[in-house]
């Protein structure tokens, strides 16, 4: 892929140090954190690596990455292994996409209180999907599922949502046989949305019973469980969004598919049109629109505010795993679906080949394609002298 014309560094280290000193009073450690990170990605403040070519000899220095997950730069080579391990997987069935997102209303309390609410999201919309697919009047059957959670929208916006990925049918409860769905959506919509809206809002319920909730500044006035649930009332009067797509194909499909939900980022290098003059302008599908592309400018200022929006709580796990799927049963219970599914041969994904092949290969000579091997790994101040004594040279 082509390089970006302009990266999410390049707007911090422009705008950051101003951004920063305005917005002190709100920013966490963590978004300082973040904001260097992301700065000093790939550079040599990071230090490096020297590696010499195995076929002509050239040499080049390649700097360190941050490994930060909320780095656009540093998500491709964690995506790879951990695509590498979900191929290992995979079932002989199509896959269902399932999406749950909160109303806009609650989109506040999210953002006071990260670590309670999205653990919420995950486990009510888990609960969810599970009492559904147990429930004989629709599948009867006990399902295994992957969620992701994804905090923004196409315009850098608050927007906190679920995407989840289900092989379609699932065990029956008594262990003995694959059931396969009988609706073309897997689950129906509108049971799941009734269910994630009660399951959320009875979480959300108590976990301000045992105070887990904080209402700084302003919204004190709702740390009374009078006001409080005031406030939770109109959730009730609004249908929650679910939104289910058609079965996508089956396990040699689903990598591909998972690639473009997993280890994301608020906003790729790609999406970004120019930087210049305090403004930043990017593309975005409108989906209100029929996913039509548009491009917005908004200040630097404003632009730094929105991506820190997304940062998540430390040591917060954004990729989670239920059912027959999840940590605890995985071991037992996949090898069984594979055996009901009659003998299925374990699927090996041609993006998945490619990643390993790419990751034994290392990166190739820009000169003759040959492998790049590493020599030794630099400091900063090694690279700094390294750099130095080559315009030295070339000055000469």
């Amino acid at each position: 892929m082509k390089r970006a014309p302009f990266e999410v560094a390049d707007i911090i280290r422009q705008y950051g140090d101003s951004f920063i000193a305005k917005h002190r009073s709100w920013l966490t450690w963590l978004h300082l954190r973040v904001l260097y990170a992301i700065e000093a990605c790939r550079t040599a403040k990071l230090g490096g690596h020297l590696d010499r070519c195995s076929g002509c000899g050239h040499e080049a220095i390649s700097y360190n990455s941050c490994r930060n997950r909320h780095c656009p730069k540093c998500q491709t080579n964690a995506r790879d292994k951990w695509l590498a391990e979900r191929s290992k997987e995979l079932l002989p069935v199509s896959y269902i996409h399932v999406v749950f997102t909160l109303p806009h209303e609650l989109s506040w309390l999210v953002l006071q209180n990260k670590k309670v609410v999205y653990d919420l999201l995950f486990r009510t919309s888990a609960a969810t999907l599970l009492e559904v697919a147990a429930d004989p009047q629709h599948l009867g059957a006990e399902i295994g599922f992957l969620s992701v959670l994804h905090t923004w929208g196409q315009n850098l916006l608050h927007h906190p949502h679920i995407h989840c990925v289900i092989p379609s049918g699932g065990l029956s409860l008594d262990h003995q046989q694959w059931v396969h769905p009988s609706y073309a959506f897997f689950l129906p919509v509108g049971a799941l949305s009734r269910v994630f809206r009660g399951k959320f809002v009875a979480g959300l319920k108590r976990a301000f019973r045992q105070g887990e909730l904080v209402f700084p500044g302003g919204l004190r006035s709702l740390a009374t469980e009078k006001n409080f649930r005031a406030f939770l009332r109109p959730l009730f009067r609004q249908d929650w969004v679910v939104y289910a797509k058609r079965p996508f194909g089956g396990p040699e499909h689903v990598l591909h598919y998972l690639a473009r939900y997993t280890h994301r980022v608020a906003i790729s290098h790609h999406r970004l049109v120019s930087v210049a003059d305090g403004k930043v302008t990017f593309r975005w599908k409108d989906y209100a629109h029929g996913g039509k592309q548009r491009k917005m400018t908004i200040s630097a200022e404003e632009f730094l505010r929105r991506f820190l929006l997304h940062v998540l709580p430390r040591r917060f796990v954004r990729i989670r795993f239920f059912g027959f799927l999840s940590n605890r049963r995985r071991k037992e219970l996949l090898p069984l679906c594979k055996q009901l599914l009659e003998g299925s041969r374990q699927p090996l994904s041609k993006m998945t080949g490619t990643s390993e092949a790419n990751r034994c290969a290392g990166w190739l000579c820009p000169n003759c394609g040959s492998p790049m091997v590493l020599i030794a790994k630099l400091t900063a101040h090694q690279i700094r002298q390294s750099v130095t004594r080559r315009a030295l040279l070339d000055s000469s």
